[in-house]
């Protein structure tokens, strides 16, 4: 199971409270703002700062 839209639409990024979109293979999700990913384990989206990347 993905994460649902309605989840995304809630979601913002812990780090600058921006937006995330889920990434094209589904396993994270990243702020439109300041590009840290997120990753998603198990269905469920790991929202902490200490656990995202940052991409370009």
């Amino acid at each position: 199971m993905a994460v649902s839209q309605e989840l995304l639409e809630i979601l913002a990024c812990p780090a600058c409270k921006a937006k995330v979109e889920l990434k094209p293979d589904g396993n994270a999700l990243k702020c439109v703002e300041c590009k840290r990913v997120y990753p998603i384990r198990d269905d469920i989206p790991v929202m902490l700062i200490d656990e995202a990347t940052i991409e370009e």
